[in-house]
């Protein structure tokens, strides 16, 4: 693997871990949302990664893959909407209670949230601090060549 492999590399976590916190930031805004357009209560949202792998054209690209062990970092394949049932409340008050007063609401946990959005904002400053240390060994490669 090359420096500038390794910047790639945490250049797609960056992406994946930017929306992965988007995700959750939109999850924790409609823990309370009782009505979506599509009808009913907001859905929870996952984010799936996988790995990114090359292009492979030609035997000269599968055999340089195999080098890099077949990925060239990680990318969100999809954001998968949650199928668990809502959570229904009695609150006879509320605008969106059925006739016996209970009110379907999102089945989403704010710590749960919470601590995914952390673990996403701690991945990405991981990989930041990846990002500058290559960097930093890429200047130093230069400084030595000179």
């Amino acid at each position: 693997m090359n420096l500038f492999g390794l910047l790639h590399i945490s250049g797609t976590a960056l992406l994946a871990e930017r929306e992965r916190a988007e995700v959750s930031a939109s999850n924790l805004a409609n823990a309370e949302t009782t009505r979506t357009v599509e009808g009913g209560p907001y859905r929870r949202q996952n984010v799936v990664f996988t790995a990114r792998h090359p292009l492979s054209t030609g035997f000269a690209a599968t055999l340089a893959s195999f080098t890099d062990l077949h990925t060239e970092g990680v990318q969100v394949a999809s954001v998968v909407t949650d199928t668990s049932p809502p959570v229904r409340r009695y609150d006879p008050g509320h605008p969106d209670a059925d006739s016996a007063g209970y009110v379907n609401f999102p089945d989403i946990n704010p710590v749960e949230e919470t601590v995914n959005l952390m673990e996403a904002a701690r991945s990405y400053q991981l990989n930041v601090s990846v990002i500058q240390a290559t960097k930093a060994m890429i200047q130093a490669a230069i400084s030595i060549a000179q």
